[in-house]
């Protein structure tokens, strides 16, 4: 009778024992997702913590450093060199992501067909320009541009006549869509291409045998099947317009009187760092910014996935 009491107590109860079994499963947990969060909060979190904490500063001539709340913010909402290059990188998005965007899906569609022989080689040749960085592509292309020592001027020599040239101020934005559009066709062409993958191909015989033409079977089957994919394409182009930098800071010195340093949002922020030492007001500006292209992409995510 002893023994027995003994062993019945030195048993845990069975809400202790489970209470233990999910503490250790917690921690085996953050055991594997402890490194993510430590380098997720060194690499993404620390930076945009310490550009806010330079937001709220301002260096004077005389005083030094000093605390200066949200005067930062109101006169970056106020400055017409921001607005500027807010407005062209607007104009820009408004223009170039919807032709690549078309691009790259009707050469999803071609390729999807399988009516088009060496589909792997042209997959291959349409990707192989996003493997460039786009510091050299912005340099082969400005190298294409120059009308003094470039194609454009070779053929001007050559031909005896002149070409328009493509980073003038007026056509200079549409040359470095040109370049983006290059580089991120076959990337963009992946994306629908592997979401065309996956569509049952039951679907298109259906739609075959009730009398759907390949038009109608791309209207009314394949765009719809492959809406969220359009939609990530979309969010990640709207955001890779917003950042637009390395093109414009590339040809900014072939065409000094197109590209200014207020060209672009991001090139303006890079100036007022590096060449103006305003490192607080350039904070600032990169977290409007930042404000912005978040509210713009979740906006569209919103709108995309919207049903009906």
């Amino acid at each position: 009778m002893t023994l027995l009491s003994t062993s019945a107590q030195a048993v845990p109860p069975p809400r202790r024992r489970t209470r233990f079994r999910g503490r250790k499963e917690a921690l085996v947990g953050w055991g594997f997702v402890g490194p993510f969060v430590a380098v997720f909060g060194l690499v993404f979190l620390a930076p945009i913590a310490y550009a806010l904490y330079l937001s709220v500063f301002r260096d004077r001539l005389i005083g030094g450093t000093s605390f200066v709340g949200l005067d930062n913010y109101s006169e970056a909402l106020a400055d017409p060199r921001f607005w500027e290059g807010l407005a062209r990188v607007g104009l820009f998005l408004l223009v170039q992501v919807p032709v690549m965007l078309g691009i790259a899906l009707l050469i999803a569609l071609a390729i999807d067909s399988g009516r088009l022989y060496g589909t792997a080689f042209f997959r291959v040749s349409v990707f192989l320009p996003y493997a460039v960085p786009a510091v050299v592509a912005s340099l082969i292309w400005g190298f294409i541009y120059g009308t003094r020592f470039g194609l454009v001027g070779n053929i001007n020599d050559t031909l005896g006549v002149t070409l328009p040239d493509p980073l003038s101020p007026s056509l200079v934005l549409a040359a470095i869509g040109n370049i983006v559009t290059w580089e991120f066709v076959g990337y963009n062409m992946l994306i629908f291409y592997s979401a065309l993958k996956v569509v049952p191909r039951s679907l298109y015989e259906a739609a075959a045998i009730d009398g759907a033409g390949e038009w109608r079977i791309v209207a009314s089957v394949k765009l719809p099947a492959i809406r969220s994919a359009l939609v990530i394409a979309t969010i990640f182009s709207i955001i890779g317009s917003f950042q637009l930098f390395n093109e414009p800071s590339i040809l900014q010195k072939l065409a000094p009187n197109a590209i200014t340093s207020d060209f672009t949002p991001n090139l303006y922020t890079y100036s007022l760092s590096f060449a103006g030492q305003q490192h607080n007001y350039a904070a600032t500006v990169a977290i409007v910014m930042g404000v912005i292209t978040a509210i713009i992409a979740y906006a569209v995510q919103l709108r995309g996935m919207r049903k009906g």
